[in-house]
């Protein structure tokens, strides 16, 4: 593998990509959270793929391991898990590159086609979660701040989501629970929340204005 891409993206960027056995061996220190499906990961500086895509693929294994008796357990568990995995890039053609990476990944797993429903649902969503974006800045453009979808699995083919700004999110670090009565602090507040959606009604959404953050 190619850590440096050119010596003007390192000079302006400080883009290196970190080797595969580096990134096992950084896995491997929060094993059980990476064989974890619903374990969130959010990589600030996400590249091609180089810590998504492993933790993906590990997630895939424990759905296998979990679901794979289950074609339905199986297809909306991987994505459930798919929906786990966020990244920042500052640069587009690595953000295209990391989902494009991932959803080759999730399609090999499950055997799809791209006019699937599962595809295009899984596509959807990685033009949430991964986004180019600044992460020191924690937004798209000036005065735009990056939001991100949380998703969770509601079972029988279900699906949630809530949006949150990043930069509300970071804010726990410094929340303390006697800030606020019954979780009303605006870290709880989703700044858009979404009725109930199925794997179909995801693929649906799935055109060309869910790249907005390419």
């Amino acid at each position: 593998m190619n850590l440096v891409k050119s010596k003007q993206r390192v000079a302006d960027h400080g883009e290196v990509f970190t080797p595969p056995w580096l990134v096992q061996a950084m896995l491997d220190l929060v094993k059980d959270e990476t064989e974890r499906i619903d374990a969130r990961f959010l990589e600030p500086a996400c590249g091609s793929g180089n810590f998504l895509v492993p933790i993906l693929q590990r997630k895939l294994a424990a759905v296998e391991q979990k679901y794979g008796k289950s074609e339905f357990d199986r297809q909306h568990f991987a994505l459930y898990g798919l929906m786990c995995a966020y990244g920042i890039e500052l640069l587009p053609d690595n953000a295209a590159e990391c989902r494009a990476n991932m959803l080759a990944v999730f399609a090999e797993y499950l055997q799809l086609e791209e006019g699937d429903d599962l595809y295009r649902a899984a596509a959807h969503v990685l033009a949430h979660n991964i986004v180019r974006g600044d992460a020191v800045s924690m937004q798209v453009a000036p005065n735009v701040p990056i939001t991100f979808a949380e998703w969770g699995y509601l079972g029988k083919g279900r699906y949630m989501r809530r949006d949150f700004r990043l930069d509300v999110l970071t804010g726990t670090s410094a929340f303390s629970p006697e800030d606020s009565l019954f979780g009303k602090h605006d870290i709880f507040t989703p700044v858009q929340t979404y009725p109930p959606m199925s794997m179909r009604e995801l693929a649906a959404a799935s055109t060309p204005t869910t790249t907005e953050h390419a």
